[in-house]
């Protein structure tokens, strides 16, 4: 069983900033990718960005160069940065990862006021 236990998120102005962690615990694959998603009301889950065991990082286009994540391998943790908040980036936030089958975080809301 894999738990993934997020932290972070909450209401930000546009422009601003904020920062994600997610911990994962059990078994998994070391070499299972982690995973940021999204789903804003009325969406579907999109995801957002991802980054493999080696640090290789991919991005929605809707959030390149705003958003950075990056992983802790030793401590099982993943981490997205979001600066140049918008409105549309206003959310539920899950943090994932593959592992024969898929895992999710519990979710974390981001509302960015204009």
């Amino acid at each position: 069983q894999v738990q993934l236990v997020e932290s972070g998120g909450g209401l930000v102005q546009a422009g601003g900033s904020l920062r994600f962690s997610c911990a994962a615990s059990g078994s998994f694959l070391s070499s299972a990718s982690m995973d940021w998603y999204r789903q804003a009301p009325g969406k579907q889950r999109e995801l957002v960005a991802s980054i493999s065991r080696s640090g290789s990082a991919t991005y929605a286009d809707s959030v390149k160069g705003r958003f950075t994540i990056s992983r802790d391998n030793a401590k099982n943790t993943v981490y997205l940065q979001m600066n140049s908040l918008k409105s549309e980036d206003t959310a539920v936030y899950y943090c994932s990862l593959y592992s024969i089958r898929r895992y999710w975080g519990q979710g974390t809301q981001v509302t960015v006021s204009s």
